[in-house]
């Protein structure tokens, strides 16, 4: 495992795939760098139509968390057969922070990459089955699109914690 919270409390990340890699690692290097939530286990949620861009995004999560905590991070990446399949999204996310709470571990859910129903899905779960983050990154103009996080100006992008909100 890389980096745990300095009280040894590993740290699990539950995102989706998308065919637009920065929506699932830019969150992923604000929260390591922004909120310092450094990950040990990456879970990466795919379908048939984004499993080149999700394995992208593992292959660059896993980089990113190494550049933070000196070793790279456990990467799941669990596979449905459709988008559509509702139950098996929130079962995903049920799973994922079971098997966190299990681990004794902290669990932040990223509800920013994926369509938006898959976002509802993963906020819903992520409020329901207490994961101890819920994160959005919010960037404050199109500009921002297709951009990796460190090109982003800091005014122009936010990481929110739902969890904060509520």
């Amino acid at each position: 495992m890389s980096s745990s919270d300095s009280d040894g409390t590993p740290n699990y990340w539950i995102t989706t795939a998308s065919p637009t890699i920065e929506a699932v690692v830019n969150p992923l290097t604000a929260a390591c760098t922004g909120a310092g939530y450094v990950p040990d286990v990456v879970r990466i949620l795919d379908n048939p139509t984004v499993r080149e861009s999700s394995a992208r995004a593992a292959e660059l999560a896993g980089e990113i968390v190494a550049a933070h905590a000196g070793e790279e991070p456990d990467i799941d990446r669990i596979t449905i057969d459709s988008e559509r399949e509702f139950e098996a999204i929130v079962d995903y996310h049920r799973h994922a922070v079971n098997d966190a709470h299990d681990d004794g571990a902290t669990v932040a859910i990223d509800v920013t990459p994926g369509r938006k129903f898959m976002s509802a899905i993963a906020f819903q779960a992520g409020i329901q089955f207490g994961a101890d983050h819920v994160y959005y990154l919010h960037l404050h103009s199109s500009d921002y699109y297709n951009r990796v996080y460190p090109e982003i100006p800091r005014p122009g992008v936010d990481l929110v914690d739902f969890t904060e909100v509520f």
